[in-house]
Order: structure tokens, then C-alpha cells, then sequence
């Protein structure tokens, strides 16, 4: 039986033969980034699950330093728009503009350094304590004397990494030094009937997945109340040439407000009718696979894990 799965983000396809009557049938597709081949969950379980985890901060104001001749007002203005929209990007809830009550502040201020110009950002937590700093990627002294808007977009756009994986690391540290945390106990997940399903499936990948969540460390509960996570499985059994029908499963993991944290999905091409009836094996196979990736959406919000979103090394406080 020939057997299909692609990359969402550039569709580029593979196929193998499986001498099984049902070949392994979770396929997850990662839905950014694409490999030679796709590799299930290599610490990418979709990109919602790359985001960063709940940011420190309940709102982050961005301001451009404008006190030196390296950066004007009008240049501070385009700088710390760029910068925020960045930031919204990952999900940061920042905003460009007056520091209000119970705010925390990204400062970004131009540095010469040499024959290049710095953005050097550093984070301040509601009290005014300095949480950290960072820095933006060189850039030419001269085109940024030039202070034209694609120049100052570039090299705020050039720093947004760097200050995520500060915001990421220092909710790292408070996740640790918080007894309450999840980065401290074991996550609570409540997995929600799964729906449409062919044959007994609705039932039989719920049943399943809790079994196999439950093995990997979180909490499975029956109810949703004080649940961390809230994990749904979606079917969709299209028909296709030849006789033959194209199962889609989707499962989304969710914060007990509706917030989509990860996504998985898994694909697989059978003769059509063939999940009418008991799924059997089969869900057994799916739950095992798909709770791989709900481990890894649990792991990467909890701080366990560094979300893969943003990559640059950044400089530690000084």
C-alpha cells in the first residue's frame, strides 16, 4: 500500500510502500519548516507550538531611546513600531509607545561600535528592576547615518529574536522559581471527545490518547476544571480517486481560555470504508504518535522545553 505525506509550508511530497495491510498510519506533519523528508516531532510539533509560552510581561512597552544624535525622534518612532510588531508577531503583547502602570519596558538604544551601530535592548520588570539585555545584529555605520525607514525596519525586524529569547529566558527563570509553576509540577490535561470520526472513532482515539498522554508524565483528567491544557481531536474522511479515502486528524492543544498553543496533524490515504467500523489497533497506533506531540506542545509551554521560534544566542544581563 503506498502511503503519502507532506509539508504544508512548501508541499513538496514523498511516497514509500508499507507490505502491511495498515501502514503506520501517523504521519505527522509539522506545519512549518520542511526537511528532505518529513521527520515526526523532531521538538517541532507545528508552529503555533513555537510560539513562546505565556511572556512575562501583561503588556511591553517599547521605547526608542532618542537622546543621542545616533537615533532622532521621527527614527525612534519607526524603530519602536517595527519592534513591536515583531514582537505582537510572537505573540509578545507589546506596544509602541507611553509606559503605563504595570507595564514592563524594552528600552532599544543605538551604540556606536566601531564602523557599525548597535541596538542594545534591555528589560525592566513593573518595579523598574532590570531583567536583562540584549543585543540587535550589527549594522553599518553608514547606512544608519542615512536614518532612512527600510534601513531602521530592517535592523528593528534584525533584533526581534534576540529580545524573545531574553522575554523566553526570563520566564524561564521565574517559571523555576516559582513552586506553582508547570516547569515544577505535572501539567493537568483534559482531552475533550474527539469528533467526526468514522465508525467508533470518536471514542476510541479519545480513549487512547488519554492512555498515552497519561504515560508520558501529564496529569489526564476526566473533568476541565483546574486543567492546564485542553487537547481536541478533529477527523475529516475525504473521499479520493480509486476507490480509496484520505483520513485527516488535526489535533489542537488549547490554554483553558480557547488559546491555540500547538497543533498536530496526521495524514493517511486506506480504501475507503475501511475505519467504518472498530478502529482498533489503529487508534492505538494514532493516540501513540499524536501524544508525542501534545508532549512536546505541554513541554515547550511550561518552560521545560526552548521554544524553537527563535533561535539567536542573546547577551546575558549585565
Amino acid at each position: 500500500m503506498l502511503f503519502s505525506s507532506f509539508c504544508l509550508s512548501c508541499s513538496r511530497c514523498w511516497s514509500a510502500a508499507s507490505s502491511s495491510a495498515w501502514p503506520a498510519f501517523a504521519l505527522l506533519v509539522a506545519l512549518a519548516g520542511c526537511g528532505d523528508l518529513p521527520r515526526p516531532f523532531q521538538g517541532q510539533p507545528g508552529a503555533t507550538a513555537k510560539r513562546l509560552a505565556q511572556p512575562p510581561p501583561a503588556r511591553l512597552a517599547v521605547v526608542a531611546i532618542t537622546d543621542t544624535d545616533l537615533m532622532t525622534e521621527p527614527a525612534g518612532r519607526v524603530f519602536a513600531d517595527t519592534l513591536a510588531a515583531g514582537l505582537l508577531a510572537l505573540e509578545v503583547p507589546a506596544f509602541a509607545g507611553r509606559v503605563r502602570t504595570g507595564d514592563w519596558t524594552l528600552t532599544a538604544r543605538a551604540e556606536p561600535r566601531g564602523e557599525a551601530v548597535i541596538q542594545a535592548f534591555r528589560v525592566q520588570d513593573a518595579t523598574g528592576n532590570e531583567r536583562g539585555a540584549t543585543e540587535g545584529p550589527p549594522i553599518p555605520a553608514a547606512a544608519w547615518a542615512r536614518a532612512d525607514p527600510v534601513t531602521l525596519r530592517e535592523a528593528a525586524a534584525g533584533g526581534v529574536p534576540a529580545i524573545a529569547d531574553l522575554l523566553s529566558r526570563i520566564q524561564g527563570t521565574d517559571q523555576r522559581a516559582d513552586p506553582t509553576s508547570l516547569f515544577n509540577r505535572p501539567a493537568r490535561v483534559w482531552v475533550l471527545p474527539v469528533q467526526g470520526a468514522p465508525g467508533d472513532g470518536n471514542q476510541s482515539l479519545a480513549a487512547q490518547l488519554r492512555k498515552e498522554v497519561g504515560k508520558l508524565g501529564p496529569l489526564v483528567q476526566d473533568q476541565p476544571d483546574g486543567a492546564d491544557f485542553h487537547v481536541q481531536g478533529q477527523v475529516l474522511a475525504i473521499p479520493t480517486a480509486g476507490g480509496m479515502q484520505r483520513i485527516e486528524i488535526e489535533w489542537l492543544v488549547r490554554n483553558p481560555a480557547g488559546r491555540e498553543l500547538g497543533r498536530i496533524l496526521q495524514l493517511n490515504e486506506i480504501p475507503a470504508g475501511t475505519l467504518n467500523g472498530f478502529w482498533g489497533d489503529v487508534s492505538v497506533v494514532v493516540a501513540k504518535e499524536a501524544s508525542a506531540g501534545v508532549r512536546d506542545v505541554i513541554l515547550t509551554q511550561s518552560g521545560r522545553r526552548k521554544s524553537q521560534a527563535v533561535e539567536p544566542a542573546a547577551k546575558p544581563a549585565s
